[in-house]
């Protein structure tokens, strides 16, 4: 009887397993992974943002599970792919020993080098943990989503190169236009989303836009003199100089720009240059210049309020203002994107969270949040349809002024002191 007793409850409690929401079993916190190199300035404000998100859900209740409530918690690891030479393989050691050791339900954040991402992306594969990627940036990771569902689990949230050329493109569009320049001196770092930013820049200018590349230099990451090619920027006429990079020694080539007297303007992205801390740091001589947001909500929009409002959150939980224009916001967004995601699968199953991630369709701090084929976050120039990136300019007063694109463009493109229109 008493074996009778035993065999009727494990059936019951085997019956209960079976109806249970599969992955909520005997979760009582859902875990977060911030794999990424925490000592870089995307890295560490992206971790913050997720932290803040994280503080928001859980102190609204968490998240809803199959009928229970869980907590998010984070779990951080810095893997150092942005620092030179730190090779690939050092870094994926880090995302697989978090992905063992803290047992993460989904990653946010991920590696900064789009090396590292697409050579990690089998092993997010094998371990079927969801990814939603803020800093790495070559279009080649959603060319593999999109070819192949076992690489499903990747997700990015932030601007691809594919989308930041697009936003590039209309900003030397409207150049040409108002100001008549047709001469660009390209300088890029050389890591894949930089590279692959130049060169189809280069064919659109040398086509769509018709203007003439007039030079072209491509720097190692962590070089810190840009004076050689700034000269031959100089001799060759260019009218505008557009960079490309992400490394914290690039803030030095618009020292030197300024320096130089260079009369060309400086239209493109230099991570130094985005956030108001700028202005102290570079003695107030960077007035004129043009650099890119790659996400709505690292810079605030009042065109845009649910962008000023995570931005002004961020600084009165750390008491400073974002410096970043690449990764916070998405980061922020990301979480929210996965609470959404978990509730809407009832469960914590990787690929119920994936399927829920892919039909995505909701209002974030970025613009309208939907995913293509490939993963990718689709960008555009309303933030009521798409997520947005843009581009601000420095005043001579040390103001951030939005101007492109027009959806919430503050003020009109202004050519720095000394420098005429070409027509």
């Amino acid at each position: 009887m008493r074996k009778l007793t035993c065999l009727t409850a494990v059936a019951l409690l085997l019956t209960a397993l079976f109806l249970a929401p599969t992955g909520a079993l005997a979760a009582d916190k859902i875990v977060i992974g911030v794999p990424t190199s925490l000592n870089f300035l995307e890295g560490k404000e992206a971790n913050n943002s997720v932290k803040l998100a994280v503080d928001e859900i859980n102190k609204a209740g968490g998240v809803k599970v199959g009928g229970k409530m869980l907590p998010f918690v984070v779990e951080s690891i810095d893997i150092r792919d942005a620092a030179p030479g730190v090779p690939v393989p050092e870094a994926l050691l880090g995302i697989e020993k978090l992905i063992l050791e803290k047992k993460p339900n989904a990653l946010v954040v991920g590696p900064f080098r789009s090396e590292a991402l697409l050579a990690g992306m089998d092993m997010l594969a094998k371990h079927k943990v969801p990814l939603l990627g803020t800093i790495a940036m070559s279009p080649k990771t959603e060319a593999k989503v999109a070819s192949d569902p076992k690489y499903k689990y990747v997700f990015r949230v932030s601007l691809d190169a594919k989308y930041f050329v697009g936003y590039i493109a209309g900003v030397m569009g409207f150049l040409g236009k108002e100001f008549g320049f047709n001469k660009v001196f390209i300088m890029n770092q050389d890591v894949a989303w930089a590279r692959a930013t130049a060169g189809i820049m280069t064919k659109i200018f040398e086509g769509k836009l018709k203007w003439k590349v007039v030079g072209h230099e491509t720097f190692p990451t962590g070089a810190s003199d840009f004076a050689p090619a700034l000269m031959k920027a100089k001799m060759a006429g260019a009218q505008v100089i557009m960079p490309v990079f992400d490394m914290p020694q690039s803030g030095i080539l618009v020292k030197q720009w300024k320096a130089m007297k260079v009369p060309a303007l400086m239209a493109g992205f230099i991570s130094p240059l985005t956030g108001p801390g700028a202005w102290k740091t570079f003695d107030g001589k960077i007035g004129g210049a043009l650099n890119a947001i790659f996400e709505l909500g690292n810079i605030p929009s009042a065109k845009y309020p649910p962008s000023k409002k995570y931005y002004d959150a961020y600084q009165a939980k750390y008491g400073v203002p974002l410096e970043a224009g690449h990764g916070p916001a998405p980061s922020y967004a990301s979480v929210y994107l996965l609470k959404a995601a978990i509730e809407k699968a009832g469960s914590l199953d990787p690929d119920a969270i994936v399927a829920a991630l892919k039909a995505t369709d909701a209002q974030g701090v970025m613009g309208h949040i939907k995913f293509s084929k490939g993963n990718q976050l689709i960008y555009g120039n309303d933030p009521q349809k798409e997520a947005l990136g843009c581009f601000f300019q420095w005043t001579d007063d040390g103001k951030r002024l939005i101007v492109y694109p027009p959806a919430i463009a503050e003020g009109t493109i202004k050519l720095p002191a000394g420098m005429k229109a070409a027509k």
